[in-house]
C-alpha cells in the first residue's frame, strides 16, 4: 500500500442461479432470510396440514424440523399460534 490508506475492492457476486442477463434466481444455498409475512394458519389448518407442508413452513422460518408429525405440528402451533 503506497498511499498509506486502505484500498476498497468491490466484486460482483457470482451468478449463482445462472440466469440470463446476469439475473439471479431466488435459490441461495446456506443463506437464511426471514420471510416478510407471519403465517396465518389456524389451529385446524395445522392439525390437518400434511407433514411435507409443515416441514417447508418450519424450514422457511429457520426452525428445526425434527420429530414425528405430531411433534412437528405441536412445535409449529406453539411457534405460530397466539392465544387471544
Amino acid at each position: 500500500m503506497n498511499g498509506g490508506g486502505m484500498k476498497s475492492v468491490a466484486t460482483a457476486p457470482p451468478n449463482l442461479g445462472g440466469g440470463a442477463n446476469g439475473h439471479h434466481q431466488k435459490e441461495l444455498c446456506g443463506q437464511f432470510q426471514m420471510p416478510l409475512h407471519y403465517p396465518r394458519y389456524t389451529r385446524v389448518d395445522y392439525e390437518t396440514m400434511p407433514e411435507w407442508k409443515i416441514d417447508c413452513l418450519l424450514n422457511e422460518y429457520g426452525l428445526p424440523v425434527m420429530g414425528d408429525i405430531n411433534q412437528k405440528r405441536k412445535f409449529a402451533m406453539g411457534a405460530f399460534l397466539w392465544a387471544h
